[in-house]
């Protein structure tokens, strides 16, 4: 009877908090899915990055993360939903669809992935930049654009800039995406490659999906498909990345919740495993991937809900530099290797 006693208030405690928590999180988590319907709006009517546009309007609407009812639920939005659009990502990767590429792209991917970090990180040092700052940069432009950086972002140490440095980094590595998309189909072409030379180029060096794709079918479907299935395998370098990540900052908790993997981690390798598989039904697998579309949109117009144009006016040329450098070094070392492969 006495175990009954205590059990009752600990259950009704526990559903009152959940009730509170919703009602502390309700009204930041519904102006950030507003945004995100609203960016979603803009870009399939207009065109252009819906990453873009969410954080543009996030922005607009900065004061709210401010003060009043919204700032906690922006808060949860920007962290806690940006780890499960994360961790859903894995639905959007297979282990066939890398091992289609064969060796030579998988390589070079990994390769390359590998030297644009070394190269950002020691480039930052050399600009009077943070590691951080590098890493996270680089990490963007040689894996998946936006969706990295919001990744990588997670498991970095929070110090005072990291969101405005966040933010600064999907702005900036979207816009060098969509300039790729349009100049390197032209700036290829003077090579005279076959068309699968130019998919494994352009799907190793644009830095978002959507204009890996844009870029390629507006080549041949042929470069479009291999394009596509380069892009996968540099999604896929996202999970080793992002866990060494956390461990090499993590390292120094040494408590065993310190050393286990972020739960959106696991989540992820889970979802590779099981797609792999060929057991998540389709219309399940269409889901999976349209609920971490939207959270990363939801996710993002939080984050630009939380960030100035003042904050982000402070971040400088020295910047901007780096993103480019970066971009320009993924680009000559992967057209090296694909004008002396081919």
């Amino acid at each position: 009877m006495s175990q009954i006693v205590e059990t009752k208030p600990t259950l009704v405690s526990r559903g009152l908090g959940a009730v509170a928590a919703v009602q502390a999180y309700f009204p930041g988590m519904l102006v950030s899915l507003i945004i995100a319907v609203a960016a979603t709006f803009l870009s399939e009517h207009y065109g252009g990055p819906v990453m873009l546009f969410a954080l543009l309007l996030g922005m607009a609407f900065y004061f709210l993360s401010q003060e009043g009812p919204c700032v906690a639920g922006i808060e949860f939005t920007s962290k806690s939903i940006l780890r499960v659009a994360v961790g859903l990502l894995g639905a959007q990767i297979t282990i066939s669809e890398i091992m289609k590429l064969g060796a030579m792209p998988v390589v070079m991917v990994v390769g390359a992935v590998t030297l644009t970090l070394l190269f950002g990180i020691l480039t930052a040092r050399v600009a009077g930049l943070s590691r951080q700052f590098g890493i996270l940069t680089s990490g963007a432009v040689a894996i998946c654009g936006a969706s990295a950086a919001l990744a990588i972002s997670s498991v970095l140490p929070k110090g005072e800039k990291h969101e405005r440095d966040t933010v600064f980094t999907v702005i900036g590595v979207t816009a060098l995406s969509t300039i790729a998309m349009i100049v390197y189909p032209v700036i290829i072409a003077f090579f005279h490659l076959d068309h699968a030379a130019i998919g494994i180029f352009l799907g190793g060096t644009i830095h978002d999906v959507a204009q890996v794709v844009g870029a390629g079918f507006s080549v041949s479907e042929e470069t479009g498909n291999v394009a596509t299935f380069t892009k996968l395998l540099r999604v896929a370098m996202l999970l080793p990345v992002v866990v060494a990540l956390s461990f090499v900052f993590h390292a120094h908790n040494t408590s065993k919740a310190g050393r286990q993997l972020p739960g959106f981690l696991v989540v992820f390798a889970l979802l590779v495993v099981i797609n792999s598989l060929g057991i998540i039904p389709a219309p399940a697998l269409a889901a999976l991937k349209s609920i971490s579309r939207w959270c990363l949109v939801t996710a993002i117009a939080a984050l630009g809900m939380k960030t100035s144009l003042k904050a982000m006016a402070e971040v400088g040329g020295r910047a901007i530099a780096l993103m480019v450098a970066e971009t320009v070094f993924l680009a000559i070392l992967v057209l090296v290797i694909v004008v002396w492969r081919f």
